[in-house]
């Protein structure tokens, strides 16, 4: 780390506001939100943090950070997802272009006109959308126009692009003779135009309660024309209404969000249904990629922040369901306070009528992402990787090996023994069935005889489920390793069945089953490249899960010993610092930021207290004070000035 980045960190500001990390090129790689700047952008660089291989390659990259300061949480939200959209930085969630998409248009004039469109300006316009079914936005579209008495001036289905200017008014009497609503006094005009935006917004039951208190004014008054006029309105309004799928008993506005992710293929799907009076008004989706390393409450929240922050988000809820508890939804809870002027609860409903409703936007997601992996499989049918017919030419395989699984064994002086393993499918790696594996039977640091116990429970499994059998299985290690998988597998009566490989990281020889002559494939070769990739793949899986389980088994007693800390508590501040050694550098503010207040007092007080001399004493430290006289009272044989305290 450069002299001026880390000075940088320590004069970070303890303010709410936004961070972006920057590379050599001064390229923004990415941008976050913070309550806490130098909490949030330190964390980063903690030696001990429990990062994912994706974070850590991005910290590598960072060269410069830059942050603005904001008022609060919201407005740091705001600024987050602008910055986003304007620097499409490599390390954030990114979602796929909705622009295909077709919205409603409200313009921002003062004589405001309505028209289908799939470009999105910021002009001060209102959009409405997307539409999923361009028929139902037609229908809306000519709901609007027969409703209010429209001309097609006014509102239009023709699709219109903005930045190309609008169409002239008049244009109406090709088509209609009647008059063209630029003859309409301005005031009745906009006063139509704030009926649009309610029913665009889902207030159909009002709009058509108010019509026919306007209607029976008119009918009052004697004017029958005009009251004609809106009876046909409310009639249209009526029929659309009609149509409207109703999902709820209740007349509350809410928001509904659903996720569904493949880790696999790095992709995930959100949903949003927007109900209005008990009726499904709208369905939106969008595909959300880069979700390597985020959990699904990651994503949601990212989701439901994304489209309040942007311009589709025309009216807040009085209620927002989603099918996972978001990472953390203070930023957006504030927003939604602001923008609504009261608050806005933010659930994830367990049971009951709202989690049926949030159950079936989660059925949508399912389908939809579904779908894109479909269309993404037939679009890659018989397309096989260079990488993978390299492999099958360059060790002269039987058959392509479109299905590879690699195993790795880990230990520390023979303690604490786990093994992985990997699977990549054509060429990519398929991390749904990665597995992990406590090694059982074998005591002392004995590679040969974990091999043997991890192969045969995974292929035993493999062939009592009838399961797909590998097209390839790569032994990460020589010719000792491999002899003892092709025994296990000679045991359980799948030696036939199965290709196996040993790599040997020395010099990447290839050893078969039978031969004492490695195959040497040429370095710059795609197939000795993806051998790599795999073997590389399960080595830093067994790694990981070897840090994970040493670190619980080693470290987690001595906090677990400190009065009031329990498991969940002690699992938290590991899996954010990474060490018991993080964790006693750390400050107060620091601790309660991960574990709560009380949690953070009774873990600083027991690292942190004012002893003058402690002894180690077995896996804790007791402090021992020291009397007047210099002597230890650990040593005294009782009495009032013999004082001990353990923490």
């Amino acid at each position: 780390m450069k002299d001026e980045l880390r000075d940088k960190l320590k004069h970070l500001p303890a303010n709410p506001g936004v961070y972006q990390f920057k590379d050599a090129g001064q390229e923004v790689i990415y941008v976050g939100k913070a309550k806490r700047l130098n909490l949030r952008v330190r964390s980063y660089f903690q030696n001990g943090a429990n990062h994912t291989g994706k974070i850590r390659a991005m910290v590598r990259k960072i060269t410069d950070v830059e942050v603005i300061v904001t008022d609060s949480e919201a407005e740091a939200l705001i600024l987050e997802n602008t910055l986003i959209k304007k620097y499409r930085p490599r390390y954030n969630i990114l979602y796929r272009d909705d622009k295909t998409y077709p919205y409603i248009c409200v313009t921002n004039e003062e004589r405001p006109r309505v028209f289908p469109t799939r470009t999105i300006l910021r002009n001060g316009s209102r959009y409405y959308g997307p539409y999923d079914h361009v028929g139902k936005m037609k229908q809306m579209l000519e709901t609007i126009r027969k409703a209010f008495g429209l001309c097609t001036c006014a509102c239009s289905s023709r699709s219109v692009d903005q930045s190309r200017g609008l169409p002239k008014w008049g244009k109406c009497f090709e088509d209609y003779f009647e008059n063209c609503s630029a003859d309409t006094p301005i005031e009745e005009y906009q006063h139509k135009m704030e009926q649009v935006d309610r029913l665009l917004n889902g207030r159909t039951r009002d709009l058509i309660r108010d019509l026919k208190q306007e209607m029976q004014d008119l009918s009052d008054a004697l004017e029958f024309e005009q009251a004609a006029v809106l009876r046909d309105g409310i009639l249209a309004l009526e029929k659309y209404s009609e149509k409207m799928k109703m999902v709820s008993s209740d007349d509350s506005d809410r928001d509904l969000f659903a996720l569904e992710a493949n880790y696999d293929e790095n992709i995930a799907c959100g949903v949003l249904f927007q109900i209005r009076e008990g009726k499904l008004i709208g369905k939106y989706h969008r595909y959300l990629k880069n979700i390597e390393g985020r959990s699904d409450a990651v994503l949601i929240q990212s989701f439901m922040e994304d489209y309040y922050t942007s311009d589709l988000s025309t009216a807040v809820p009085d209620e927002v369901c989603c099918s996972n508890e978001p990472d953390n939804d203070e930023p957006l809870f504030e927003y939604l306070w602001q923008t609504k002027g009261r608050k806005v609860p933010i659930t994830v409903p367990q049971r009951g009528e709202k989690a049926q409703m949030v159950q079936m936007a989660a059925s949508n997601a399912r389908l939809l992402l579904r779908e894109w992996l479909l269309e993404k499989m037939k679009a890659d049918q018989g397309r096989v990787p260079h990488s993978v017919q390299a492999l099958e030419r360059d060790l002269y395989l039987s058959r392509l090996p479109r299905r590879i699984e690699c195993f790795d064994i880990s230990n520390f002086q023979g303690a604490f023994t786990v093994a992985s393993m990997v699977c990549f499918v054509d060429g990519q790696p398929r991390k749904s069935e990665y597995k992990r594996y406590h090694i059982k039977s074998v005591t002392g640091p004995d590679d040969f005889a974990s091999m043997r116990e991890v192969v045969k429970r995974r292929y035993t499994r493999l062939k009592r489920e009838g399961k797909q059998i590998p097209d390839l299985v790569v032994i990460d290690g020589g010719k000792g390793q491999l002899s003892s998988a092709v025994q296990i597998l000679r045991d359980i009566g799948m030696a036939d069945d199965i290709l196996l490989i040993g790599l040997a990281k020395r010099l990447e020889e290839v050893f078969f089953p039978g031969s004492s002559d490695p195959v040497m494939i040429p370095k710059t070769s795609a197939s000795l490249k993806l051998l790599q990739r795999v073997r590389d793949e399960a080595h830093r899986f067994a790694i990981g899960f070897h840090r994970d389980v040493r670190s619980r088994k080693t470290f987690r007693s001595q906090l677990q010993d400190i009065p009031g800390i329990g498991t969940k508590t002690t699992e938290k501040l590991i899996r954010h610092f990474g060490s018991v050694e993080q964790i006693m550098t750390q400050d107060l503010e620091a601790l309660a930021a991960v574990a709560g207040k009380k949690a953070a007092n009774t873990v600083y007080s027991y690292f942190n207290a004012d002893p003058e001399e402690a002894v180690e004493t077995g896996d804790r430290l007791e402090y021992i004070e020291m009397d007047k006289s210099g002597s230890d009272s650990h040593e005294s044989s009782g009495g009032d000035d013999a004082q001990n305290k353990k923490y």
